[in-house]
């Protein structure tokens, strides 16, 4: 008995070791597939977001720009006292978490988030805030366009209440200054890297933003990585951001297609329904805020007369572009700004299409047999120009059509603009994206005569205009602002300094994984939210 105890003993010992060592192989060999998923998991967080774009970028400091693409990185880079909505232009906190207007309109008080630093690991607070403002009014117009075109002279003192308020006093009052701090333009740079760097700084940028600066090779792509020490907790997602250059739209999507880029803007209208139907990609629509446009300068040759640029606005088919290049997504313009913009004129009648008559007031103007000028033509695809060259093409034989011959000219993007700022375009292809949703951003910025040099290309003046756009911006009642602005339209309309084309709605392309993008009507994306699902 003993020895068959024993034995069974031994047995029953053997078997539990035996039974244990299983069990011990078993929970090591499910630890090591716990562990090869969560790498898997770990790979689809973070990664690299390649955002194919058709320009390069002219600078990387905002303040000193005035371009989209410019705006499209430093988006990503820097941050406003304000923000927008994801995907309207509804104020919320930003660099500031709390505003407030005086009764009289002239103080505004911000107070700042707190614990916020810069990519040099310098802290952002008041003083940093009042450096800004001081840099932006020391220089030039040339320099800082926005700062002068949205404030002038409208800035009476900026400073330092105490580390994280800032007061800022104004020699009038100015109906939009809010939504103006949230524009791109406006965001705070580090003062520390911009005495560090001086004129080298736009390429050098340093913010608040949820991505840092790492390399730009011009014309070719701008690499951001993750800002580790971001204030907002568990963002950015992505681990970085390269944008690259790729001018032409189908060549876009090719590399899309192809994989070689995740994201993508400026696609052709008439590709839309060809990405619907591909399961590994999905369309993007970007919230209309935009105008399409020729410019007419009127400081140079026949158009310094109005006939001749109304006769111009006979000769354009706008419908016909319509159909030709935005597959219908788009809409005539016949104001310098969206319907959606409060203070819109829908009580101006547009310029018919009518060559006879364009012919007519040619002839009355003193050019029966038309005359030769340029027409520049955009080289890098806009929301608002999918391609500026065919658009180009379309609207000289309009003009051909009544005897006036256009020689289409073209440039580099950051000369084509530097060069049609200084007027020395006869006409031209532009547009204009808004950066705030206010109508000031629209007529103010592009047609006063305060902003020839700056955004006012067509170098248009009329005393009266201004006279009712500065009276609307001194204005705080809204109704009383949108019939000054209805006021300004009709007049614009008649001199027809532009010839206005189309109002787009957007569309952008990506990877079907891409999560958590949201287009914003401004055209400046924040990226910090994306991610690949």
């Amino acid at each position: 008995m003993r020895k068959r105890t024993w034995m069974k003993l031994l047995t029953l010992v053997l078997l539990l070791s035996m039974a244990l060592i299983g069990c011990s192989k078993g929970t090591t060999g499910e630890s090591k597939n716990t562990e090869e998923k969560e790498t898997k998991t770990e790979a689809k967080k973070g990664g690299t977001l390649v955002f194919g774009r058709g320009g390069d970028s002219t600078s990387l400091d905002p303040a000193a720009t005035t371009e989209g693409e410019s705006f499209k990185v430093t988006e990503n880079i820097y941050e406003t006292l304000l923000n927008f909505g994801d995907q309207d232009t509804e104020l919320h906190p930003g660099l500031a978490t709390e505003w407030n207007v005086s009764e009289d309109g002239l103080v505004y008080t911000l107070k700042l988030r707190e614990g916020v630093k810069f990519h040099d690991d310098t802290d952002f607070n008041a003083d940093a805030v009042v450096f800004n403002f001081e840099r932006w009014k020391a220089g030039n117009k040339e320099q800082f366009y926005y700062y002068n075109s949205q404030f002038g002279d409208t800035i009476k003192e900026v400073k330092a209440v105490d580390p994280l308020t800032v007061q800022i006093t104004l020699n009038r009052p100015l109906a939009p200054f809010f939504k103006n701090l949230a524009m791109s333009p406006f965001a705070i740079a580090s003062p520390e890297a911009i005495k560090k760097y001086g004129d080298k700084f736009m390429e050098n940028p340093v913010g608040t933003g949820p991505f840092k600066f790492k390399e730009w090779k011009r014309n070719d792509k701008i690499t951001l990585v993750k800002n580790e020490n971001y204030w907002q907790e568990g963002l950015p997602k992505l681990d970085s951001v390269i944008f690259r250059v790729i001018p032409e739209n189908s060549a876009r999507l090719n590399a899309l297609n192809a994989g070689e880029v995740d994201l993508i803007d400026g696609v052709n209208f008439s590709d839309v329904p060809q990405i619907e139907a591909n399961k590994d990609l999905q369309v993007f629509n970007r919230p209309s805020l935009n105008v399409g446009y020729v410019g007419l300068t009127s400081t140079r040759g026949p158009l310094k007369e109005k006939l001749v640029r109304q006769a111009l606005n006979h000769a354009v088919d706008k419908q016909a572009l319509i159909d030709a290049f935005y597959a219908g997504a788009a809409e005539p313009a016949k104001n310098p700004m969206p319907p959606v913009v409060a203070g819109y004129n829908d009580e101006v009648q547009d310029y018919e299409y009518n060559p006879e008559k364009a012919k007519q007031l040619l002839a009355e103007a003193g050019y029966p047999d038309g005359f030769e000028m340029e027409l520049w033509a955009m080289p890098v695809a806009r929301p608002y120009m999918p391609d500026g060259k065919k658009v180009a093409e379309a609207i000289q034989a309009n003009f051909a059509a009544i005897g006036v011959k256009a020689k289409i000219v073209s440039y580099e993007w950051g000369t084509y603009l530097d060069k049609a700022r200084l007027g020395e375009a006869d006409s031209f292809l532009l547009g204009w994206t808004g950066d705030n949703g206010d109508a000031d951003n629209f007529l103010y910025v592009l047609l006063d005569q305060d902003s020839i040099g700056s955004n006012n290309y067509t170098y248009y003046k009329n005393p009266k205009v201004h006279e009712l756009l500065i009276k609307a911006q001194s204005t705080v009642d809204q109704a009383e602002r949108e019939k000054l602005y209805k006021e300004a339209q009709v007049i614009i309309k008649e001199d027809a300094p532009w010839i206005p084309l189309v109002h787009s709605q957007p569309a952008l392309a990506g990877r079907a994984d891409i999560a958590n993008f949201l287009p914003h009507p401004t055209g400046s994306d924040l990226l910090s939210n994306v991610e690949f699902k």
